[in-house]
């Protein structure tokens, strides 16, 4: 993509994510996705009513007088953004393309993310980690996140979601906030998921597209599987095929529903064809409640 029409792209959903992270997210994340936990700041005198479990026993000893522990909520968090970039990521049938959605949804997460002073990084993973995006705060990085994002090309179009969590809990030691966002058309990751949600706060986004669900009937069509690039004819019309598609998909759900469930994780689903603010605010209040 030539360099002028990049930045007019990357200016583009700047603009719109942006403005959709100051005016909607804003307090919504910072409530949704807490810190760390609590950092110690100072220690002062007891008072009457505080927690004898604070109470510092060095200093009391040193100055003959008991003194407290006073801490506060550590707020910066690490979020990580797991992009899938399979082949699959390339099919929109009933709405946009899946990657122009991820795109948006990983740059309103990116944004918001900095506005409470957070630091962001990128995993892009197919079956492979295609790359990797040390966290780092500020605004010129989250533009650049956001160029990855539009002009990054994978040099593979499989998907192992569980190598790229297992990637994520080896390269980030320390407890992040981890938005996974894929289609999820792999059915090896419960494992995965439920050992990396022991250490990071793990939430799924998964992103689809209806068509992928059901087909209608429109007889014979040639159809080509964007992962492994095999082409096949089918019937859509013959009642057998469609029985065939029905029971992958809901095996495929429960899977996926039974590994969240699981691993305890937070999810949501958003569909290429429809607004995916709504499934985003659902999903920050139901974490701030």
């Amino acid at each position: 993509m030539e360099t002028t029409e990049l930045l007019k792209k990357v200016r583009k959903i700047e603009i719109k994510t942006r403005g959709i992270s100051s005016q909607l997210f804003s307090g919504q994340y910072h409530s949704a996705f807490k810190g760390r936990g609590m950092a110690f700041t100072e220690v002062r005198e007891y008072y009457y009513g505080d927690d004898i479990r604070s109470i510092d026993w060095n200093v009391t000893a040193r100055f003959n007088h008991p003194y407290v522990k006073v801490f506060e909520e550590e707020r910066e968090m690490t979020v990580m953004l797991l992009i899938d970039v399979s082949g699959s990521n390339e099919f929109g049938a009933t709405g946009r393309i899946k990657e122009q959605v991820v795109t948006e949804i990983a740059a309103v997460l990116a944004f918001s993310a900095i506005s409470n002073n957070d630091k962001v990084g990128v995993i892009f993973f197919s079956d492979q980690i295609e790359k990797f995006i040390p966290p780092k705060k500020g605004t010129s990085h989250i533009l650049r996140i956001i160029r990855e994002l539009i002009d990054f090309k994978p040099q593979n179009k499989g998907t192992d979601i569980g190598f790229a969590l297992r990637y994520l809990r080896n390269a980030i030691k320390k407890r992040s906030i981890a938005f996974l966002i894929s289609d999820f058309q792999d059915t090896n990751y419960a494992e995965a998921l439920s050992i990396v949600s022991r250490k990071h706060d793990l939430v799924c986004l998964r992103i689809f597209d209806e068509r992928e669900l059901s087909i209608p009937p429109l007889g014979i069509l040639k159809l080509r599987d964007a992962e492994s690039g095999r082409a096949y004819w089918i019937d859509t019309s013959n009642k057998g095929i469609q029985k065939h598609i029905n029971e992958f998909n809901k095996k495929a759900q429960s899977y996926m529903n039974h590994a969240f469930a699981r691993a305890g994780v937070d999810s949501v689903s958003i569909s290429t064809n429809k607004d995916y603010v709504p499934p985003l605010m659902k999903l920050f209040k139901r974490r701030s409640n």
